[in-house]
């Protein structure tokens, strides 16, 4: 899928691009403010802890490097792959987009991913792709029907019109994502308690197919913009 393994900053045109699968979302549970904000806070505290740690920003005896830098947030891997067991699992403390003026750009990545979306009071994520996202509801056991809507992607040249589909998760809730390889997404958080956790299934198969020379989210994401845009740009009402 990469053109260059190692590129941390590798952009594919848009205009070309077409998702070969689709997005699954499942909203998993509603929380007290309270509790919500507790686990928020000690998740997200985590992956602070860890980008203040010199074990965990330098590269360890098998050359991982637990912290990393993604453009939704701050990452922590809290499990690595280890022989005979491909997947690895990090944590994500998502900036505020608003606070910073910035949105994250729509990208894909190198294998599929399976992601748990938490927030906190005063705080929701706007989940994005270029096509449409599939919502699990089963009656009597799904807590919500998260808001769904479109709009035009920012990101298209003039004179190309591209749909941007997209999903909230509320405040103080939890919703599962499931993102096959290759299809397109981005999160963006409002507001100051987010954090995702995130299990890449399948995380030193793909490092060996695309040729990535280590574990590097950046590395393993191909974007398809060239710039972040304004924060405008993934407002929410």
């Amino acid at each position: 899928m990469k053109f260059t393994p190692d590129d941390e900053n590798e952009v594919h045109d848009v205009v070309d691009f077409s998702d070969p699968g689709r997005c699954h979302v499942t909203p998993v549970i509603q929380l007290p403010a309270e509790i919500s904000l507790a686990i928020t806070d000690a998740l997200g505290g985590v992956v602070r802890a860890a980008h203040r740690t010199p074990a965990a920003t330098t590269q360890d005896g098998d050359g991982i490097q637990r912290a990393q830098t993604f453009e939704e947030g701050d990452v922590y891997m809290l499990d690595a792959p280890f022989d005979g067991f491909f997947a690895d699992r990090y944590l994500m403390d998502f900036y505020d987009v608003i606070d910073r003026d910035i949105c994250s750009r729509m990208h894909l990545h190198t294998g599929l991913r399976f992601v748990r979306m938490m927030t906190g009071p005063g705080t929701r994520i706007r989940v994005s792709s270029l096509s449409p996202i599939d919502v699990t509801h089963v009656e009597g056991v799904t807590p919500f029907r998260p808001e769904v809507f479109e709009d035009t992607a920012p990101d298209a040249p003039d004179g190309v019109h591209r749909t941007r589909y997209n999903l909230v998760v509320p405040e103080n809730s939890w919703a599962d994502m499931q993102i096959p390889r290759g299809v397109s997404h981005q999160f963006n958080a409002h507001g100051p308690h987010a954090v995702i956790d995130s299990v890449h299934p399948e995380e030193s198969i793909e490092t060996f197919r695309e040729r990535i020379s280590g574990y590097k989210m950046m590395a393993q994401t191909i974007f398809l913009a060239k710039e972040q845009p304004a924060s405008e740009a993934c407002k929410l009402e």
